[in-house]
């Protein structure tokens, strides 16, 4: 493949989005609880931020019909996906108020909570950061589940999966 180059404007919003594409991420849907009912969303930007205090991130666009779900929330769980799951996390990317094709409950702070996902960080929001046409919100953990398994991957538009070494 030839090698392109460009500066990242918005008239090559496309390119830099396929460069970005070149990342392979985990897949993760967050979940909170809002008045209207569990409310959920499917995620690449998850990350790491520190271990004392152990704290993560994940971005939401502003532009999401599920942004002001998110935005207003104080507690939230992010479910890493397995492999097997990729067909419920491309159903919470379409529609995140329908959980009837998953298996879930509450938690004492409300979180919905996915069942079998390979991990789970149960959080409630630590800070806020405005980032573009994004926000960016940081999380602090305050009780994780995980498990061995294969990991739901994105990367260049696609799904596939990553086995453990155990």
């Amino acid at each position: 493949m030839t090698e392109k180059q460009f500066t990242p404007t918005p008239d090559q919003s496309t390119a830099f989005r396929e460069a970005l594409g070149c990342f392979g991420t985990g897949v993760t849907v967050i979940t909170t609880n809002t008045d209207q009912g569990p409310r959920a969303i499917t995620v690449n930007s998850f990350s790491s931020v520190s271990l004392d205090p152990p704290l993560v991130l994940w971005c939401l666009a502003k532009d999401s019909n599920r942004f002001d779900d998110f935005n207003t929330s104080r507690h939230y769980s992010i479910h890493v996906m397995g492999q097997d799951q990729q067909e419920q996390a491309l159903r919470f990317a379409r529609d995140g108020k329908d959980f009837s094709h998953a298996e879930w409950a509450h938690d004492p702070a409300r979180r919905p909570q996915l069942s079998g996902c390979l991990a789970r960080f149960d959080c409630q929001v630590h800070a806020q950061h405005d980032a573009g046409d994004h926000l960016i919100i940081v999380g602090e953990v305050q009780k994780v589940m995980y498990r061995t398994g294969k990991g739901l991957i994105f990367k260049r538009g696609q799904f596939g999966g990553f086995a453990d070494l155990i």
